[in-house]
């Protein structure tokens, strides 16, 4: 597949946070919220520090081969599971939950991005092994955003009265149905049956999500040596338990998150600041808060009420029943796996940015932060209509106003801007001001007034003769927005709106290739990709 690659700095898209942009730019202000720089030397740094860790190898490669059972696993994934067992293995991790049929696009960038990093560093550092790890958030009990998903403007839903971790609900009739619609508008693509085929193999009736993700994932991206962890799992937890303990003990993880935050709400808005206690209470279709209350740890929803002595029995007895939320889930991912690095979007590195407290809390290593890849993806045809307009793919990112103002000052033979005009007015004013000084200096206050309304009348009129001189380019304004709809669905970034199955009907497994080949590592710039 041709591809032509163009690079965009994230500051130039003006589609991430402030935080987002301080963190690439290495701001003096978020240093003291992590540990290392996105760099070789920053990577170097991290496995130092997890090297002192004592990590439990043989439990994580024991529960992966027991949740990949039945499985079809390739060579390269064969290998990479069973590499986590040397001290001289880590893992470049991302993390998210198992939206149906892989939600937005960003999480396949997401997990490319975390493949072609463990392949780079493999090259780069000889002396040490990378593991590829998709972290699976499927404990998370959202369905309204997990189960929702944008084809080229169609919405598909699934429809369904399951409760509880969204990882846990079974495949029923209503998603069996949501794959038959989708068929009929993705089947008359050239890659379409494929795809559909894909879906109806994985996601049968009676399957968990959690399972039918991973083997979804596997498909995708098991050649790639890309290991999945379903961390809904007792063993799992159980090298967790020490953390959950102390959570339960002393509600240490809301007091250091408190100190951070309080110092992050003086320049960023806050992601996630957390509760007293920040755990769930996880059994069957249910997850629910634990709260203190006295002395009691209770789950009112269940009309459960526990001791501290009868909750610690219940987590030694069972650990599976205990979940993180989201300031103690990063912490539980890097106590069972020999992180180095973690991939993540904007939102979440704005949670982990106030994190590091929590970590130093329980001696567990905070990894190296990476802001994803981000793509946009761009037909030919697009890219023809763009360069028909005299821009670049890259001008797109302006609003609809700044381009037709950047095609009509290309392409008019028109003077509209008072840029000289307004310059001379202004400093006749400033004259002016002088003169009345002389006069009186009671007089500088009515000059500026003055100024200021002749200025503001012009500046209208300038508005006026550009809104003129635009009508005139009617033909461009609808190529404009024709292109706009396409390239940025819904006024937002087409990664975080369309699926992956409406483009992989259209060009293939050969599409995901080749976005692996044009995925960045270290560089964190956002990539234009024309097909």
């Amino acid at each position: 597949m041709e591809a032509n690659c163009t690079l965009v700095s994230y500051t130039q898209t003006g589609y991430f946070s402030k935080l987002a942009i301080d963190y690439l730019q290495q701001d003096e202000k978020l240093q003291p919220f992590y540990k290392y720089p996105v760099s070789l030397d920053g990577i170097k740094a991290s496995i130092k520090e997890r090297q002192q860790f004592p990590q439990q190898r043989e439990v994580l490669v024991q529960e992966l081969k027991k949740q990949y059972e039945g499985s079809e696993l390739t060579a390269k994934l064969t290998v990479n599971i069973d590499q986590l067992l040397q001290p001289n293995t880590f893992t470049v991790t991302t993390a998210h939950q198992p939206n149906i049929f892989t939600g937005p696009l960003y999480f396949i960038y997401k997990i490319l991005h975390t493949i072609k990093l463990a392949d780079t560093l493999k090259q780069q550092l000889p002396g040490y092994d990378f593991v590829p790890v998709y972290y699976m958030g499927s404990e998370d009990a959202d369905l309204d955003e997990l189960g929702t998903i944008n084809i080229d403007g169609v919405k598909y839903t699934w429809q369904t009265k399951q409760t509880g971790s969204v990882g846990r609900m079974k495949v029923d009739n209503a998603f069996i149905s949501l794959i038959g619609a989708m068929h009929g508008q993705l089947g008359v693509l050239p890659y379409g049956n494929e795809i559909i085929d894909l879906f109806t193999q994985v996601y049968t009736k009676g399957k968990t999500i959690q399972q039918a993700t991973l083997e979804l994932i596997n498909h995708l991206f098991g050649a790639y040596g890309l290991v999945t962890v379903i961390p809904d799992n007792a063993n799992l937890k159980k090298l967790f338990q020490p953390v959950v303990e102390k959570e339960l003990k002393e509600a240490f993880s809301h007091k250091a998150v408190g100190v951070i935050v309080s110092e992050l709400e003086k320049h960023y808005k806050v992601q996630a600041a957390g509760r007293e206690l920040n755990l769930f209470y996880l059994i069957e279709d249910k997850r629910e808060r634990i709260e203190l209350s006295g002395l009691q740890f209770t789950v009112a929803s269940l009309g459960l009420s526990f001791s501290l002595e009868g909750i610690l029995k219940e987590l030694n007895d069972h650990p599976e029943r205990f979940s993180a939320n989201v300031i103690l889930r990063g912490a539980f991912q890097e106590t069972i796996l020999p992180n180095i690095a973690f991939i993540g979007g904007g939102g979440e590195l704005a949670y982990w940015i106030e994190l590091k407290s929590v970590f130093e809390a329980v001696n567990i290593p905070y990894p190296m932060l990476i802001l994803r890849n981000s793509f946009l993806i761009a037909e030919e045809k697009w890219k023809q209509k763009i360069n028909a307009l005299g821009l670049l793919p890259q001008d797109f990112f302006l609003s609809e106003h700044e381009l037709m103002k950047l095609i009509v000052t290309k392409q008019s033979s028109n003077r509209f801007s008072l840029n000289g005009e307004l310059k001379k007015v202004e400093d006749l004013y400033d004259e002016m001001t002088v003169l009345a000084n002389n006069v009186d200096a009671t007089l500088h206050d009515h000059v500026a007034a003055l100024k200021a309304k002749a200025v503001k009348r012009l500046q209208e009129l300038e508005k006026k003769m550009l809104r003129a001189e635009k009508r005139k380019f009617e033909n461009e304004l609808s190529q404009v927005r024709k292109i706009k709809t396409a390239l940025f669905p819904g006024n937002s970034l087409q990664e975080r709106v369309e699926n992956l199955s409406g483009v992989y009907a259209q060009y293939g497994k050969e599409l995901i290739d080749c976005l692996l080949q044009h995925s960045l590592t270290l560089e964190q710039q956002f990539v234009i990709l024309t097909l």
